[in-house]
């Protein structure tokens, strides 16, 4: 009898994309984001994709200390495999960005593949009225924003973490990101198997529509065969279409409100676990079957969670 397929599930928390006025949902406190990252391992998300935030405005940052307190928490109440952001804020330097990673040693941190536009000031046309000044900055200096991340800074992570025992998420906004870890991966500074998150939907990256991700898996295809483990994250309202259809042609998927703020059209998302929740529906629906923290570890091959300083 034919074996069903898993899929792993990855919940991005909070990130640093939305801001508290979008969403009296958005986790922003220590106590926020872990509830919301152990509900959503509940819920069947084996992997947490996590940032921080300053709790008294929202504001993302990534002192290694606004991340401890939510990182014990989730660690004592779950087995999920926890993802520390490398790319924190595309307002911060490298070295900024770098420091929880570094300090912690997670099993898994995210990487971007490439210095691309990042363009967030469309959401003004959105969203009129902001609780704190930095809410409105943030996305109107979007408009003349270049997310860094050069050759020396890939090096520069990608040598570290692996130091450290850490594996990455590759986020590839476009095709030049897959191109860019081909290069890393035959000089052998990234190995197999390569767990590739494809980006669809930000402004200055690849776009939303089908063909774009049939792109996107056609060319993974060609430069990584069977080194890779494909993973599909639509922003906004793309992120559970594009989730089913990627994960019908063999994709794990990504969900989370750092991704998206929405459950349908119009309605905001009552939490990470609810877009879990409705990514799974979608998944065993197709009759796949849902990985677990542990199975994920294996088809990663991560150090375990027993070797992370947190």
């Amino acid at each position: 009898m034919a074996k069903k397929r898993k899929a792993i599930i990855t919940c991005a928390v909070t990130g640093a994309i939305h801001t508290p006025s979008m969403s009296r949902y958005l986790p922003v406190t220590a106590d926020e984001i872990a509830e919301a990252g152990i509900a959503a391992a509940k819920a069947g998300a084996a992997v947490l994709h996590l940032h921080a935030r300053d709790p008294k405005d929202g504001r993302p940052t990534q002192d290694p200390e606004a991340f401890r307190p939510f990182l014990e928490k989730i660690r004592k109440s779950t087995d999920a495999i926890i993802n520390i952001t490398t790319g924190g804020s595309p307002h911060m330097t490298v070295q900024e960005r770098m420091r929880p990673a570094m300090t912690f040693k997670p099993e898994l941190a995210s990487l971007n593949m490439g210095s691309m536009n990042f363009g967030l000031f469309p959401m003004l046309q959105r969203f009129k009225e902001f609780k704190y000044d930095w809410e409105r900055e943030h996305l109107e200096n979007s408009r003349d924003l270049i997310f860094k991340n050069t050759y020396n800074d890939i090096e520069s992570i990608l040598t570290q973490g692996t130091k450290n025992g850490t594996r990455f998420e590759f986020e590839c906004y476009d095709i030049s990101h897959l191109y860019n870890l081909k290069y890393f991966f035959d000089q052998g500074l990234a190995n197999a198997p390569l767990f590739v998150q494809s980006v669809f939907g930000i402004l200055g990256g690849i776009g939303p529509d089908p063909e774009d991700l049939m792109h996107m898996r056609r060319t993974a295809e060609r430069l990584f065969g069977d080194q890779y483990r494909w993973s599909i994250l639509g922003a906004g309202r793309n992120q559970i279409p594009l989730a089913t259809i990627g994960a019908a042609m063999g994709s794990n998927v990504r969900v989370g409100l750092e991704d998206s703020l929405w459950i349908g059209p119009g309605q905001l998302a009552a939490s990470n676990a609810e877009q879990v929740t409705r990514i799974r529906t979608v998944l065993e629906a197709l009759n796949i079957d849902i990985a677990t923290p542990d199975e994920t570890r294996e088809i990663l091959q991560l150090k375990g969670a027993d070797k992370v300083e947190f």
